[in-house]
């Protein structure tokens, strides 16, 4: 027998029956948590879960990594500041198919499997969208069997835990370690050196050519963690790796024995700073600072990683191209590129022109944004101080391309200055989404919209010189975490009517659509829905405290505080429904029963969206304190909304919220799981609200406000929005009821910031869309007081949302950008 072979026997997996279980289970808890099962904690009980459970994917995961070694085929090495994963237990009982097996087995042993999976701290470590698109797309690699490895940082402390004090937003740390974390796996005898700072210097080599070699001033250890990620019961599971900061001296005991205790581990603190805290705020100079040194020490250690550890010594650095190619999410990792031709020149001593065609074959760029602030732009002087060498090798690359252009456009020295990478204006400034758009073989955008507008609006001249560079890939979302697993009495509706066929192929979802016209399953869908609200309903009373009504509309907005999502415009629609109750001027009765739910984080920087967090909070208490709207508006904004909170909030939500301004969301992706579970969209023409529309068809979908077009034509017409305020009474009246203090205790200067804000800036247009909005939200009262007739809606926007899975995107990235397969 190989000795690979010999070395996988020793890790089959357990028995995956209940006697089997239950074995792993109680030697686990005795031998790796060193307690007995009548002294175990409720934390000791789940490490032991934990551990048991991954027992059973371990063999798969090591004969993926065995396999590619042997038959290395083109991975996909996925780069990704962000992954929010979610609680991990849940996704691999699913994934191997054990959750009866460990339900029947923890009940042998008096134990429960809800009070265990609650135990598990969520680690946060994305910021949102882009973090748990990421984590959306491993899984449907996993599952399509495309070989995948995953790139981020293990953040000490994720997205900061949220909390409220007096209505405002206070954060906390996220301390997801605090009680261990039993699904990764530490390696550091794998860990990557990685530089900072120094200088270059040029030097003859043995064979006589110039080259330069970079001498740094410091540097860390990057100590990589991995994670499984299992495929949807298909066998494949690949990996995650996530890297976490080291000093490369943690502790000088020379100076400790002088008395120095704190400098005798200044250079510890000092490293693990690095991977201390998901987007370190940057308002600062040393935030800035830190977060470039984030985003360097991750692609240093993963570009090196795969360099130096996966490919064999003698390999061919020619047929790189063949063996991997690096996907960037978003501008974060795009480092990576001078980085890689740092590796390909200064380390292999490649040629310059032969090292930068392997670069452009190896990467490719998916920008995820339309704003301009979100373009990463890094100060020259800091990128010079911080990374000498790879300023250099940035300049080289911006004169070599501008060069070209210079030659293709002869004279249009303006036109040189909109595509140089590096800019002077306001200062001088490496572009790094130019330079990913010039090195990257394909750029995509992540909605039909917004890949259009990506071409034409935001690198338009690129899209000019290449246009067969660019290409759009809809996002999309695992129909395994938060269809299957968020909403099992659906996904047992569904499998009931159709076959479980769906939970890898989700078009199989279109044979729904006759079923919408089935009376009696119209009626088991909303039996579905209320179970659902209940279940909502009974988190939140345990949670938070609250105590929600359950008939109501439940009307949903979750997504991160910003200016262009428009917490604002909901809000002002919910004032407008207080104000008519309370001014008389409609009778509560009139008035179709909501319950509103936020949920937001807004970055600690950010001043407006923090503020407007407040009024979210301070509108809720007067709202639900008024004796006359009890049973009619009721607004709940629990804390610390997040994966784990999603999984159950979304399939009870009647009414899913997309209301940005139009062109200013790239896709979204909660517009995508709201559908699919069965709630209707109020929204704009915007991000992947067009696709779900088209898809959905005009009669399921509530569609308002400015078009693109119309929104760029009014800004430069120029954007008035006090002229809203005036020409429309009940917006009047709105605001005049923030400025007055009827939600700050009579105090007009608490929100005076906000309203001032949206009368003379509302730089996404809040009041303009203002009408059309409760115009559309009267729309939405009147399809819901046909509660026969919103079912059918409801189950087309299931029945028509296949296309919305992340494996179709990943298929996507497959056969317009990656060309990789899937292995057997």
């Amino acid at each position: 027998m190989p000795t690979h072979e010999r070395a996988l026997e020793a890790v089959r997996a357990p028995a995956a029956d209940v006697d089997g279980f239950v074995r792993e289970f109680l030697r686990e808890l005795n031998f790796g948590q060193g307690v007995s099962l009548a002294r175990a904690t409720v934390n000791d009980q789940y490490l032991a879960l934990a551990r048991t459970v991954r027992h059973y994917l371990m063999a798969r995961w090591l004969e993926a990594i065995a396999h590619q070694r042997r038959e290395p085929v083109k991975a996909v090495g996925y780069l990704s500041a962000e992954y929010l994963l979610g609680r991990q237990l849940d996704n691999a009982l699913l994934a191997a198919d054990l959750e009866g097996v460990v339900t029947d087995g923890l009940a042998q042993c008096g134990l429960s499997l809800d009070t265990l999976r609650e135990q598990e701290e969520e680690p946060g470590l994305g910021n949102g969208g882009l973090g748990r698109l990421a984590a959306c797309f491993i899984d449907s690699l996993a599952t399509l069997s495309v070989p995948c490895i995953g790139y981020g940082i293990r953040y000490e402390y994720g997205i900061f835990r949220q909390t409220f004090v007096d209505g405002r937003q206070v954060e906390q740390p996220d301390t997801w370690l605090a009680l261990g974390s039993p699904w990764e796996f530490p390696h550091p005898e794998s860990s990557q050196p990685v530089n900072f700072a120094g200088h270059t210097e040029t030097f003859v080599d043995d064979d006589g050519s110039e080259r330069t070699r970079w001498v740094p001033e410091w540097g860390v250890i990057g100590v990589p963690y991995n994670y499984m990620v299992p495929g949807y019961r298909n066998g494949r599971v690949n990996t995650l790796r996530l890297w976490s900061a080291q000093a490369t001296k943690a502790f000088d005991l020379s100076i400790f024995n002088g008395g120095d205790y704190v400098d005798a581990v200044r250079a510890q603190t000092f490293a693990e700073n690095i991977s201390k805290v998901l987007y370190p705020e940057d308002s600062t100079p040393q935030g800035k600072e830190l977060r470039l040194q984030q985003q360097y020490f991750f692609v240093a250690c993963s570009l090196a990683d795969f360099m130096f550890e996966v490919l064999d010594k003698d390999f061919d650095l020619t047929r790189l191209p063949e063996r991997i190619v690096f996907q960037l999410n978003d501008t974060h990792p795009v480092i990576a590129v001078p980085e890689m031709m740092r590796l390909l020149v200064d380390v292999k001593k490649l040629p310059w022109d032969q090292a930068w065609e392997i670069t452009r074959q190896c990467f490719n760029y998916t920008c995820h944004t339309l704003l301009p602030e979100a373009l990463e732009v890094w100060p020259v002087d800091l990128l010079r101080r911080l990374l000498p060498r790879h300023y250099e090798i940035i300049d080289r690359i911006n004169a070599e391309f501008l060069a070209d252009v210079r030659a293709r456009f002869p004279g249009d020295e303006m036109m040189v200055r909109r595509m140089s990478i590096i800019s002077d204006y306001p200062e001088r400034g490496v572009r790094m989404a130019h330079l990913a758009t010039v090195a990257s073989g394909r750029v995509n955008g992540v909605a039909e919209l917004h890949s259009q507008l990506l071409r034409d609006k935001v690198l338009p001249d690129f899209s000019r010189i290449w246009p067969e560079k660019f290409t759009n890939v809809t996002n999309g979302v695992t129909p395994r975490r938060f269809l299957r697993h968020a909403n099992p009495s659906l996904s047992g509706l569904i499998t009931e009517a159709i076959g479980d066929g769906w939970v890898t192929d989700l078009d199989k979802l279109q044979e729904l659509e006759p079923l919408a016209g089935d009376a009696s399953f119209r009626a088991r869908f909303r039996e579905v829905k209320r179970a659902n609200k209940s279940r909502l309903v009974n988190l939140l009373r345990e949670r938070d405290g609250y105590e929600l009504p359950v008939e109501p509309m439940l009307d949903v907005m979750v997504k991160r505080l910003h200016e262009y999502k428009r917490q604002s415009l909901k809000l002002l629609h919910i004032v407008t429904l207080y104000d008519r109750i309370a001014s008389g001027r409609v009778a509560a009765s009139q008035i179709q029963p909501r319950t509103f739910v936020f949920g937001a984080k807004a970055a600690p920087g950010y001043w407006m969206a923090k503020e407007t967090i407040h009024l979210i909070n301070a509108v809720a208490s007067t709202v639900n304190s008024d004796p006359a709207l009890e049973g009619v508006l009721h607004v709940a904004f629990p804390a610390n909304y997040n994966v784990t909170l999603a999984e159950t909030l979304i399939p009870a939500a009647d009414l899913s919220e997309q209301i940005s301004l139009a062109g200013k969301e790239a896709s979204g992706t909660g517009n995508m799981k709201f559908a699919l579970n069965g709630a209707l969209t109020i929204g704009t023409d915007d991000g992947a609200n067009v696709e779900i529309r088209r898809l959905v068809g005009e009669d399921n979908f509530f569609l308002f406000g400015l078009l693109e077009p119309e929104v760029a034509d009014l800004s430069a017409q120029g954007y008035v929005p006090s002229s809203f305020y005036e020409s429309d009474d009940e917006l009047k009246r709105a605001l005049d009821l923030i400025a007055a203090g009827a939600f700050s205790g009579g105090n007009p200067d608490t929100f005076a910031p906000v309203v001032s804000n949206l009368l003379h800036e509302d730089r996404f247009m809040a009041l303009a869309d203002y009408r059309a909005y409760l115009d559309a939200q009267a729309r939405v009262d009147a399809a819901y007081a046909d509660q026969d007739a919103w079912s059918r809606s409801a189950i087309l926007n299931v029945a028509r949302c296949g296309f919305f899975s992340s494996d179709r995107s990943m298929r996507d990235y497959i056969d317009r950008i990656w060309h990789t397969d899937p292995v057997s």
